[in-house]
């Protein structure tokens, strides 16, 4: 896509500013050059050209803004304490007072991990799997989508529902009960996960960074925030497996669609082994193109591009700290084992979970460092709803040249009178006209709906509105961001958290619009410049070049599309119904049946729902990676002495805890006195039992597992690539995983030791022999040692995994009784009984084939 040159219409940046918004009559400096601009660099030279954006070193104060700092609300929302087992985040690490994060990137420790920073893939450009796996789609699955967010957050995924409903889909949306009405509007189901998005807000624009600030804390912000998040977690749950709130009808999900902040995704498709597609509007993977738009960096020497790698690796971490305890006490109650801190910040991308990112390539194409299961689709919009608009908006909009349209939507401010005050002079500096949006704030309150050249509006519909306006200016969420592009608007953002700024990157990097402004940094003359940069030529003619390339594009098709071609289409179809997914596993033969055809067969006494068991679809397994023996063994310690002093201390609280609980509940006479010690006492061995369990298990199992796993990754060191041998479930694949392990480890433990000085010697004659001697008794040592150390550590952890299997039940046996709930309602309402014999002579077909014969 074309880029402007230089020549054009200088982009002011933004100067120091106060605390709160810059009065009219002293604005702060108004620069036309800035050494923080983006820069795009083409490192690649075909169709998927990308940009390298970098950012040069700079300093930045705890009164100055970059654009990468602003922070998102999914990364704000939790108190970023010390979680058990955590290390410090790499370099030199600040806190502003307004809440944003500095992180210094010149330290040696960073420099340091930086190095561990992937080797740039040498290949060519992967292309999205929609372009390579070519499928009609015929099965028929309930699809779960959580959202959260506001407004612009939702309305995109309305659209992508009210798609996949036309390949035959049930769609339900799990989303804040505020928008309850307009999902079921649009005729997809609703289900409601708490949490309200006007609080979210208003907390977001106090606190726009990854840590919050110290009035949030003194405030009490940060416990409340814990408190909605534990409820959006429990209520993305429910909403894959609750029935429908209205018409109770059964739902259980086939597959799951997210967006990152909703945080329950991988969990609950972990617990019920369905697929996953994660989908947003923000950069959320690693990439070299460029940094995580919720940091603020000071670069120094270091490459830009490792720089823009590992910044999302240090958001995600950070991110962890506040979430790690919260999602780790979620994961308990659905009978899932905690996530390692080691492993939790980067799940999404180690576990390879299918993303999509809804914008356009024409304004930010997928960077080539992308694989394939990551996609770039285009902006989501719906078909725009049959809609009326009020007759003081048409009056007005007849009434004399398009205006210009402001409005920050549901964004919760502070000050909302001073920013009616600053928009009002500007517009009638700049000699405009103008439709002041109300929104969440309640601009204008007090003020009549229109005085001369503005008009204030409450709701209206930003895709009929946007036709009418010549410029808009707004907060930067992406959906009002594509749909002021899609209409050609030259576009003014006004960032307050989140991927505002980024979006109003991108707009001002494509000519389409100046350079956002913070709105802590909004004056009334920064808004008439900006206002007058839009109505430049240069800035429309940039607006309706991207409007033209985004007219296109298929946004919501195209991610409908990419979402069925990362689904395992082999593993999920009913063997007899094929139009049906999978949910059970027949016991006694490999044959995968659907809940209908399964509750048809029990019905018909061709199988018992005792010979059915839980059919995973795409099972999820979260390892501990190890790098060296060293490290391992070390982090294994820790936990193990971190676990045993947690039990301590509950054989000593959790009587006291008891104690006080008795206490307010006002009763006094023997038997409840009796309750009470016989609770204490009960609490008190509680923690004994975890106390010894912490013992046990860690000295038997966890530290010999740490151990085994650590020699096994030592030949990673020297780019060796180590054997898999598969994940351990149970005490077979506990036994399987130990025999394997010993039995190659041996032969290749003393193969290297010839093998390894033979090939390098070939290579690089006396020095490689020196080098391959090296590398074969480092391999012989570690492999032979991680061969036997794992005879016990890899049985170990299979009898551990069988045991808890069989203790931690409770929620597969409910997603068994729900399963079968569903099944017994779909064959009540079925028009099938008449080939209900079809379906059983199918059955017992596949039965006779796959080796058991009906008794």
């Amino acid at each position: 896509m074309g880029r402007p040159d230089s020549t054009q219409a200088p982009i002011p940046v933004w100067g120091e500013y106060d605390d709160g918004m810059q009065s009219s009559a002293a604005p702060p400096p108004y620069r036309l050059e800035s050494s923080a601009t983006f820069r795009p660099t083409p490192s690649r030279t075909n169709s998927h050209q990308k940009y390298a954006y970098e950012r040069p070193s700079t300093t930045i104060s705890s009164n100055s803004y970059d654009n990468a700092s602003a922070a998102s609300a999914s990364s704000s929302l939790f108190e970023l304490d010390a979680a058990e087992g955590s290390i410090p985040p790499p370099g030199d690490t600040r806190v502003t007072n307004d809440g944003r994060i500095n992180i210094d990137l010149k330290s040696r420790l960073t420099k340091t991990l930086v190095k561990l920073v992937p080797e740039k893939n040498k290949e060519s450009f992967e292309p999205s799997r929609r372009f390579t796996i070519y499928r009609g789609w015929s099965i028929r699955m309930n699809i779960v989508i959580q959202v959260v967010g506001s407004r612009g957050d939702v309305q995109p995924f309305v659209a992508l529902g009210q798609e996949l409903q036309k390949y035959g889909h049930r769609v339900r949306i799990a989303t804040h009960n505020t928008f309850e009405d307009f999902v079921k509007k649009s005729n997809l189901e609703f289900y409601p996960i708490g949490g309200d998005p006007k609080e979210l807000m208003a907390y977001m624009v106090k606190n726009p960074g990854l840590i919050p600030s110290m009035k949030s804390l003194r405030e009490g912000d940060i416990r409340r925030k814990q408190v909605m998040i534990a409820e959006i977690l429990d209520g993305c749950w429910k909403s894959c497996v609750d029935a429908d709130i209205d018409s109770q009808e059964p739902f259980i999900a086939d597959a799951i669609i997210a967006n990152p902040p909703s945080f329950a995704h991988i969990h609950c498709a972990q617990a019920l082994g369905v697929p996953l597609h994660l989908m947003f509007t923000m950069p959320w993977t690693s990439t070299r193109a460029f940094p995580h738009p919720l940091a603020n960096f000071k670069v120094g020497e270091i490459d830009p591009a490792l720089i823009n790698y590992a910044s999302y690796g240090i958001v995600e971490f950070l991110t962890w700290q506040g979430l790690g305890a919260v999602i780790n006490k979620f994961r308990a109650t659905l009978d899932l084992e905690p996530v390692p801190t080691t492993v939790g910040p980067a799940l999404a991308e180690a576990l390879e979970v299918p993303f999509t990112y809804c914008w356009s390539p024409a304004l930010v194409p997928k960077p080539a460092d992308w694989p394939s299961h990551i996609d770039v689709c285009g902006f989501f919009f719906r078909d725009p709803p049959p809609y009326e608009p009020p007759a003081t908006i048409i009056k007005f909009l007849q009434a004399g040249p398009p205006p210009v349209y402001i409005g920050f939507g549901s964004i919760v401010l502070e000050d909302p009178a001073k920013m009616t005050s600053l928009i009002l002079e500007a517009v009638q500096l700049c000699g405009v006209r103008a439709i002041i949006s109300r929104g969440w704030s309640n601009l204008g309150d007090g003020l009549p709906d229109e005085a001369g050249d503005v008009l204030f509006i409450g709701d209206c519909d930003h895709e009929w509105l946007f036709q009418h306006v010549t410029a808009v200016v707004h907060h930067g969420g992406a959906g009002t961001a594509a749909c002021g592009l899609k209409n050609a608007c030259p576009t003014l953002v006004v960032p307050f958290f989140g991927d505002q700024p980024f979006w109003g990157d991108m707009i001002a990097e494509a000519g389409a619009g100046p350079r956002p402004i913070p709105h802590k940094m909004l004056s009334s003359q920064h808004l008439v410049d900006a206002i007058r940069i839009c109505l430049a030529p240069d800035t429309k003619s940039a607006a309706q070049n991207i409007s033209s390339q985004m007219a296109g594009e298929q946004g919501v098709k195209a991610a409908v599309q990419s979402f069925h071609a990362n689904l395992p289409f082999e593993a999920m179809p009913c063997n007899v119904l094929h139009d049906l997914p999978a949910a059970w596993i027949y016991k006694k033969a490999p044959i995968r049946l659907s809940k209908l055809a399964a509750q048809i067969l029990v019905n018909n006494g061709v199988i018992s729902s005792n010979d059915l068991s839980n059919y995973e679809t795409q099972t999820v397994h979260i390892t501990n990676n190890r790098w060296d023996p060293i490290t391992s063994t070390s982090s294994a310690g820790m936990s193990i002495i971190t676990n045993m002093g947690r039990a301590t201390t509950g054989i000593l609280y959790d009587p006291y805890k008891e104690l006080n609980r008795s206490k307010t509940e006002g009763t006094s006479d023997a038997a409840h006195n009796a309750a009470t010690a016989g609770r204490m006492a009960t609490a008190g061995a509680k923690g004994f039992g975890k106390f010894n369990m912490a013992l046990f298990k860690g000295s038997i199992v966890d530290l010999p597992l740490a151990a085994a796993e650590g020699f096994r990754a030592v030949p990673k060191l020297y780019g060796e690539e180590v054997k898999d041998h598969g994940e351990v479930t149970n005490i077979q694949t506990g036994f399987g995983k130990a025999g394997k392990n010993f039995a190659f480890g041996m032969y290749d433990g003393f193969s290297d030791l010839f093998v390894r000085p033979y090939e390098d010697t070939k290579k690089d004659g006396a020095l490689g022999f020196a080098k391959g001697l090296g590398k074969g008794v480092l391999g012989f040592t570690s492999k032979t040692a991680s061969a036997a150390v794992g005879i016990v550590a890899y049985t170990g952890e299979g009898i551990c995994k069988s045991i808890r299997h069989a203790v931690h039940s409770g929620n597969r046996r409910d997603i068994k009784a729900r399963k079968m709930n569903e099944g017994a309602y779909l064959a009540q309402r079925s028009k099938l009984n008449e080939e209900v014999n079809g379906i059983i002579n199918s059955f017992e077909l596949l039965r006779s084939e796959r080796g058991q014969v009906k008794t």
